[in-house]
């Protein structure tokens, strides 16, 4: 396994703590780096929070680490972007290197990243062109003590902030991570549906099917020797790690305006189950789905669990079912009934209800069972009852 699957693994497990701590709320937030908070490696701030190291952000070298780092330690932390500049050593830290700190989020408590960026140019060189009058010797014009008559830093331009889709694209760029999100979070639910087999452990299904939920990070078009056909190479990601997905003939032609860079997507298709793959296996693709619309699609099933202990509000029954039939959609409704404890659950299906499971809806039925009791899964699976009356 390489570096980078078990550093997004490890922040995936971070992120799924509550699910298996349910007083640890939150999990452990691992956090951008911070030119303020952050030193050359992991960090940890606070109890529940790590820092990213600035040692890890691609472009930035020792020497510029190191002046951020004694900058800091000399005069405290910095408030700005402008005052940031000015008292770094600009040799070591380069307007590149500073392009890179912003597209990481290291400089997020200064401003917005694509404020930051507009601004670089006029702030970099304002500052660049100060320091090199002081380092010629000449007294500057308004340096005389007067503060009145002392030159304003420039301030950030007024600009649109990048969508989370462009923000992710340049974090991923600059650390080889998404860190301040991941393109599969808004549809974590349905993730967690598909993760009983995952980039961490497709080692142990070698030569099986599977479905796999995650996004795009690099797509290469391939000619093959034999035949001079196309075919495409692709990595994927998820909460765990990377895999190589590999499209031969005509499911290559059929996916890849799908299979395009940053898309995220349900990939089908079965693990290798050659020899020499069995360290690092990957995936003969079989079909490919935008994820958007697998929620809805009659493939998932929307779940809820109710202990026999369970204490709940009497009308709650009452009220979750107006609130789906409110939300009307493809998804079949299951009760489990009593929590598994390994042994299989009684699962009973609504034959009059089926909904739409978005998130605002999982989330509503959740505030009215338990954030653990409300759940997506396969459709069907596990079921071990006839159909359910209407409830």
């Amino acid at each position: 396994v390489s570096n980078t699957d078990d550093v997004v693994k490890y922040i995936g497990e971070c992120r799924e703590l509550p699910r298996y701590l349910p007083k640890l709320k939150d999990g452990i937030q691992v956090l951008p780096p911070d030119v303020n908070e952050s030193g050359w490696k992991f960090t940890a701030v606070g109890e529940t929070h790590i820092r990213f190291g600035l040692g890890a952000i691609r472009g930035v070298g020792s020497g510029a680490v190191n002046s951020i780092l004694t900058a800091r330690e000399v005069n405290g932390s910095f408030t700005a972007m402008f005052e940031f500049l000015e008292r770094v050593d600009l040799r070591a830290l380069n307007k590149r290197a500073v392009e890179a700190l912003i597209a990481a989020g290291a400089l997020d408590s200064f401003g917005y990243r694509s404020q930051l960026l507009a601004g670089l140019d006029t702030a970099y060189s304002e500052i660049s062109a100060r320091k090199a009058e002081e380092e010629a010797g000449q007294a500057s014009l308004f340096g005389a003590g007067d503060a009145a008559l002392e030159v304003k830093d420039p301030g950030l331009p007024n600009v649109p902030e990048w969508p989370e889709q462009e923000r992710l694209k340049r974090e991923k760029e600059a650390l080889g991570f998404f860190i301040s999100g991941h393109p599969l979070d808004r549809f974590a639910d349905v993730v967690r549906a598909f993760d009983a087999v995952n980039t961490a452990n497709l080692k142990d299904h070698l030569g099986r099917p599977l479905d796999l939920a995650c996004v795009v990070t690099k797509v290469q078009r391939q000619i093959s020797r034999r035949d001079n056909s196309e075919w495409g190479k692709i990595t994927v990601e998820d909460f765990h790690g990377t895999a190589t997905v590999l499209a031969f003939k005509d499911n290559w032609q059929k996916h890849k305006e799908t299979l395009q860079q940053d898309a995220v997507v349900l990939i089908s298709g079965k693990v290798s189950g050659r020899e020499r793959d069995e360290d690092d296996p990957p995936i003969f693709l079989d079909d490919a789905l935008l994820l958007e619309g697998v929620s809805n699609s009659g493939q998932l099933a929307l779940q809820i669990e109710l202990p026999m202990d369970a204490d709940l509000d009497d009308d709650v029954f009452a009220r979750a079912k107006e609130l789906l039939k409110a939300h009307p959609g493809m998804a079949p409704v299951e009760l489990s009934l009593g929590s598994d404890n390994g042994i299989a659950t009684p699962i009973l299906r609504s034959r009059t209800l089926t909904t739409d499971p978005s998130h605002d809806t999982i989330e509503a039925l959740q505030k009215m069972f338990g954030k653990a009791r409300v759940r997506l899964v396969r459709a069907g699976e596990g079921k071990s009852a006839s159909d359910a009356a209407s409830y």
